[in-house]
């Protein structure tokens, strides 16, 4: 009898992730969803102490994006080869610009935007990246770069970051905030203030690239 050998690993057993993302993710959600835990018993102990419940919804809006956005446990669409670039837009000017401070998710998402052959810039710090944004020259790009922009940011929110490209810059970046705050009151202040799109935490990988695809127009 000729010996069988046993069956390897699935293929997308690791979700089509980047090596020690997936681990960091089951990791990441554990010490969340513990922290949410402790967060419920605070707020059973905080009874009716208004301020005390609003702290604690802060913290689980932060829990919240930092364990859904992008689609926790959404696999990406298999890799492709990237597309051969316009010949009259020059490979230096990216075409996706992320500002996402959380580091599992802006992993997951420029994993995402580099398999899907995208030229892209990732930010984590709002003031660093408002900086770098004013000088970016794209003036030589097809199209103005589409920018991700987080509005929940370490030293500057991105509302104060597009408020301030619109006065120094208008219509340099076109911009979509993400966020976990998905009221119709949030989404309309992006939107009348000038936002192309607004994306609500949490969301696929697959959706995201999507809705990437039909706004960069490839």
């Amino acid at each position: 009898m000729v010996p069988v050998s046993p069956p390897g690993p699935q293929q997308g057993d690791d979700f089509g992730l980047p090596p020690g993302v997936r681990d960091e993710y089951l990791l990441g959600a554990r010490d969340q969803l513990g922290a949410i835990s402790e967060l419920a018993e605070r707020l059973i102990a905080a009874g009716t102490d208004t301020a005390a419940i609003e702290a604690l919804r802060r913290d689980a809006h932060r829990l919240r994006g930092s364990a859904g956005s992008f689609g926790f446990f959404t696999a990406p669409s298999p890799p492709i080869a990237a597309p051969s670039p316009h010949s009259d837009e020059p490979s230096d000017v990216p075409e996706v610009i992320v500002v996402e401070d959380d580091p599992a998710l802006a992993e997951l998402l420029t994993f995402g935007l580099e398999a899907r052959g995208y030229r892209f810039l990732h930010f984590r710090n709002g003031r660093e990246a408002l900086d770098l944004l004013k000088t970016m020259d794209t003036h030589s790009a097809a199209q103005a770069p589409l920018l991700l922009l987080d509005v929940d940011l370490p030293a500057l929110d991105g509302y104060s970051i597009f408020e301030e490209l619109q006065q120094e810059c208008p219509g340099k970046f076109r911009v979509v905030f993400t966020t976990v705050h998905g009221s119709e009151t949030e989404q309309l202040r992006g939107l009348e203030a000038g936002a192309m799109d607004y994306m609500v935490k949490p969301i696929s990988l697959r959706v995201a690239l999507e809705k990437i695809r039909r706004w960069v127009g490839r």
